[in-house]
């Protein structure tokens, strides 16, 4: 099997187009015989045809996008091994030829721009893998380098004063950073001939640039992968191996890895610390004290209250998605959220939660805002609601709803993605979340505004 290649520089093939000269002849010089000229035919107007537009190409969709959607769009397509290129929201052949390969493997028709189901069915997936191998993005600890990691399959770790090291139980799987700092680190090619020099090392592929440069190949029967990079004077390595019995798993997720890879980031590349006391907003689906939340907003939680009303457990979380219950003991009747039939999606959308007290003077009044909801499987917000409103209520024109917000954007396997986005998860998820809990969303019940309760997270 012919390995992918793992690199976040696509090779680019160079066209030459040659010439030559067209050897012109005329009359000669001698001849008496004027040449006739050639007749004139009459120019057919067809102004439906002048006026007829442009195509759009599959690029042209693309390049009309946001730079997180098509982020989104590359991260999917290589957790669902569709992609192997360089994560980066620049359009290239390889993007639309992954799309039509994902559209062509899920029996659709390869047009290179998917449909609102295509990309939700690819978001989907996507979700599942990364929840699968646990993906998250952590800071290495000695240098403060921004590393994405498969947890789940490599849950054992260790550090000393040179780097991390993570691992599976068997060691099928081992992930390697290291830092160096000596006499050989003055240019990435000598770090790379270092690493080439190391026993038992066959080089499939490698691309060597002035500040970084990358390796792949077979070491002992493992397949290995490693990207490096200097910075004052100093070399950072990541390195990945891994069983060749696990190349199915691992080759979505060295891709990954190689793009979210972040040596020397700067402080703009990590988002806030949690705040010990995070604001958000729920929404009573049961009149018994049930009430959907966001699973991020109350991650790490000491104590979680419901204002006005005490404290509430967590009885249930969807990691997939980020949903989670929580329930309050001793209540009845308490005004719930109607959960009906799927409505269609809109762009124009009502988003209702409580903002942070620091947003209203202390205060703690329910309000709604307009926004536009982006016709992607990300069903971005915009613009994003202010600090509280991670999950609020979507709802549409009449009221009805269509989710729960979310106020960060997706994470995607690549450059840390920009601050201030929002998005929010199908009236269809919640549902099934519901359901799976044995909560029977209700059709009719209160509006928006009724239903929302603020729900304070105390850290430690």
């Amino acid at each position: 099997m012919k390995m992918p290649l793992l690199s976040v520089v696509a090779a680019g093939a160079a066209m030459i187009a040659a010439s030559g000269p067209l050897a012109a002849q005329g009359p000669s010089p001698a001849s008496t015989v004027k040449p006739r000229p050639a007749p004139t035919l009459p120019v057919r107007s067809d102004s439906a045809t002048a006026a007829r537009p442009k195509l759009q190409t599959p690029a042209d969709t693309a390049k009309a996008m946001t730079q997180a959607d098509r982020l989104a769009i590359q991260s999917d397509l290589a957790w669902t091994s569709h992609y192997n290129g360089a994560i980066n929201g620049e359009v290239g052949e390889r993007m639309i030829a992954a799309i039509k390969t994902f559209q062509k493997d899920h029996g659709g028709k390869e047009t290179g721009v998917l449909n609102p189901q295509e990309r939700g069915a690819l978001a989907e997936a996507a979700k599942k893998a990364q929840h699968n191998v646990g993906w998250k993005v952590i800071t290495e600890m000695t240098t403060g380098a921004r590393i994405g990691l498969p947890a789940k399959l490599v849950p054992n770790t260790a550090a000393d004063q040179n780097g991390s090291r993570w691992s599976s139980p068997t060691g099928m799987i081992q992930i390697t950073f290291t830092k160096r700092k000596d006499a050989g680190t003055t240019t990435t090619a000598a770090v790379a001939e270092h690493e080439r020099k190391v026993a038992a090392r066959k080089i499939e592929y490698s691309a060597v640039k002035p500040d970084f440069f990358v390796l792949s190949g077979t070491q002992n029967l493992k397949k290995f992968y490693i990207r490096g990079q200097i910075g004052n004077s100093e070399a950072r390595i990541l390195t990945i191996l891994y069983d060749q019995a696990t190349e199915g798993t691992m080759v979505p997720v060295t891709v990954a890895m190689s793009s979210a890879f972040n040596p020397f980031p700067s402080s703009k590349d990590f988002p806030p610390p949690r705040s010990k006391v995070e604001y958000s907003s729920g929404i009573v689906v049961s009149p018994d004290g049930v009430i959907l939340a966001d699973r991020h907003a109350i991650d790490g939680c000491a104590t979680i209250t419901i204002a006005g009303f005490g404290n509430a457990d967590q009885i249930a979380q969807d990691e997939l998605h980020d949903l989670a219950l929580l329930r309050l003991y001793g209540v009845q009747g308490l005004p719930s959220l109607a959960i009906g039939d799927a409505a269609p999606a809109k762009s124009s959308v009502t988003i209702t939660g409580i903002a942070d007290p620091q947003m209203q003077n202390g205060g703690h009044a329910v309000s709604s805002i307009a926004a536009t909801a982006g016709q992607t499987a990300e069903n971005t917000l915009s613009p994003a609601p202010a600090s509280g409103f991670s999950g609020a209520a979507v709802t549409d024109s009449d009221g009805k709803f269509l989710g729960a917000a979310h106020l960060r954007p997706a994470q995607v396997a690549g450059p840390a993605a920009p601050a201030g986005q929002a998005s929010y998860v199908s009236a269809s998820t919640v549902r099934d979340f519901l359901r799976a809990n044995k909560i029977t969303p209700s059709s009719t019940g209160a509006d928006a505004k009724a239903a929302l309760v603020r729900v304070i997270c105390v850290r430690k």
